[in-house]
C-alpha cells in the first residue's frame, strides 16, 4: 500500500480555519452559546469551559483580506460612526447589522469577553454590541503601564476580576468552573505558545527560511487556538518545515535572493497584503520579524494566575514607550535587521502616536534606518501604493548604501 503523503501545515492551517468557523457555526444551530472575544484576552477561561469564541478582529481581517471590508463599512459609518474610528470595529459593528459576509460568516454571540490590553477602544465598541443584542459582556480591565515593569498593584486588580469572571461564567453556563482542567488548558496553551515563538525565531537564520508575511497568515490560528491540541500540533508541524528549510539552505522564496532583512511594525494592510508582499519581494526585502505576530507569544507557569494575569497585561500595546524602545532594539539585534518599516495604521492611534518617537530612538541607539508609510488594517481607502513603493524605495537605497559600508 502507497504510503499516505504526509500533511502540510499550510494545509493543515487552511483545514483548522474551516474547523473554528463550522464550530461556532454548529455550535449556535445546536442552541448553545457562542462568545465573541478581542484577540489578546484570557481564552483559558473559556477553553475551560468549552465554550465556542469567534474573534471579530480574526473575522474583520478575513473580510479586508479578501476586498470585503467596505460593505461593512459603509454600514457602520452610514449608522454615525466616525470613519476615525478603528476599521475593525467598523467592519464588525456593520456585520452585526447585515450578518452576511463572502469572505467568511459567524455567528452572533451570547456573551462578549473584552480585554482592554491592545487598545481602549474595544470597550465602548464592544459595549455598543453588548446593548444591542441585548447580552451580558464580562470586562477585563488592564491599567496601562507608565513604569518599565507591570505594577504588584496592577496584578492584584486585575486577579480580583480575573476571579469574578470566573463567577460570572459559572452564572452564565450555569456549570461550576473546573480548575483542574483550567491547570490543563494553561499547559497547552504554554506549549503551543513556544512552539509558535520557536517556529518565528528560526528566522533568525540568514536566510530566513520563512517570509513574515507567513506569519501574518498563521498568525489566525495562535490567536484562536492557543488553549487547544490543534494549534500545538500545527505549531510544531510549521517549525519542522522551516527547520528542514534551514538544512537545505532555503530561503524565504524559491525565485528570489533575501537581500535585505526589516522588521514590520504596526498590524498588516489586509486589504492590500499582497501589494505590500510583492513590492518588497522585487526589492529583495524580507519581513524577518514584526511586533505584531509577536504579540500571541503569552507564557507563564502553569497553575499560576497570577503569571496568567502578568502575561495578559504585558502586551507590547499596554507598556511604556522606553519598553517599546528595548523591545525593537532586541529585534534589531536579534534578527540581524538591516531596516524598519512602521506601519501608521490609521485604526491604531496610541500606536501611531508613539511611532516617531520610537523612530527617532531606535536610530540613535542601533543606527538601524527605517521608514514610516500611512495604511490602515481594514480600510482600503487610506492606503497608497505610489507612497508605499516610494517609501520602500527609499529605505532600500539606504540599506543598501549601509551594507557597501560594512563591505557586506
Amino acid at each position: 500500500m502507497e504510503e499516505q503523503k504526509k500533511k502540510t501545515s499550510k494545509e493543515m492551517l487552511n483545514e483548522l480555519v474551516i474547523k473554528h468557523y463550522e464550530g461556532a457555526l454548529n455550535a449556535k444551530a445546536e442552541g448553545k452559546p457562542v462568545v465573541w472575544a478581542t484577540s489578546i484576552s484570557p481564552q483559558e477561561l473559556l477553553e475551560t469551559m468549552d465554550l465556542a469564541v469567534v474573534y471579530p478582529e480574526n473575522h474583520a481581517a478575513a473580510i479586508g483580506a479578501r476586498k470585503g471590508s467596505m460593505e461593512f463599512i459603509s454600514q457602520s459609518e452610514g449608522k454615525g460612526y466616525s470613519s476615525d474610528l478603528c476599521s475593525y470595529a467598523r467592519v464588525n459593528m456593520g456585520y452585526v447589522d447585515i450578518k452576511e459576509a463572502e469572505a467568511q460568516n459567524i455567528p452572533l454571540p451570547d456573551l462578549i469577553l473584552c480585554t482592554n490590553n491592545i487598545c481602549n477602544t474595544v470597550i465602548k465598541w464592544y459595549e455598543n454590541i453588548a446593548q444591542q443584542l441585548k447580552i451580558p459582556m464580562i470586562m477585563f480591565d488592564t491599567p496601562f503601564s507608565y513604569q518599565y515593569q507591570i505594577s504588584d498593584e496592577s496584578i492584584k486588580y486585575m486577579r480580583s476580576q480575573f476571579d469574578h469572571a470566573i463567577l460570572q461564567l459559572e452564572d452564565f453556563t450555569g456549570r461550576k468552573f473546573d480548575h483542574d482542567k483550567l491547570g490543563e488548558v494553561m499547559k497547552v496553551s504554554n506549549s503551543t505558545s513556544t512552539w509558535w515563538k520557536k517556529a518565528t525565531d528560526l528566522a533568525k537564520h540568514t536566510p530566513s527560511p520563512l517570509s513574515g508575511f507567513d506569519m501574518f497568515n498563521y498568525m489566525a490560528m495562535v490567536v484562536c487556538m492557543r488553549g487547544n491540541k490543534d494549534g500545538e500540533t500545527l505549531f510544531k508541524l510549521w517549525y519542522e518545515e522551516l527547520e528542514d528549510r534551514i538544512k537545505n539552505n532555503l530561503g524565504p522564496w524559491n525565485n528570489a535572493e533575501e537581500k535585505f532583512r526589516i522588521m514590520w511594525d504596526g498590524i498588516a494592510c489586509w486589504p492590500h497584503l499582497a501589494t505590500t508582499f510583492k513590492t518588497l519581494k522585487k526589492y529583495g526585502v524580507n519581513m524577518v520579524a514584526s511586533t505584531y505576530p509577536d504579540s500571541w507569544n503569552i507564557q507563564y507557569e502553569a497553575n499560576d494566575l497570577d503569571a496568567l494575569v502578568r502575561a495578559y497585561a504585558s502586551h507590547y500595546a499596554n507598556r511604556n514607550i522606553p519598553y517599546g524602545v528595548d523591545n525593537i532594539k532586541k529585534i534589531a539585534e536579534d534578527f540581524s535587521l538591516d531596516g524598519i518599516i512602521f506601519h501608521s495604521n490609521r485604526s491604531c492611534k496610541l500606536m501611531d502616536f508613539r511611532q516617531y518617537e520610537i523612530q527617532r530612538q531606535i536610530y540613535d541607539l542601533t543606527g538601524v534606518p527605517s521608514v514610516i508609510f500611512d495604511g490602515d488594517q481594514t480600510d482600503p481607502r487610506v492606503f497608497s501604493d505610489a507612497q508605499y513603493e516610494t517609501r520602500i524605495q527609499a529605505l532600500v537605497e539606504v540599506m543598501a548604501e549601509a551594507k557597501e559600508k560594512r563591505g557586506k
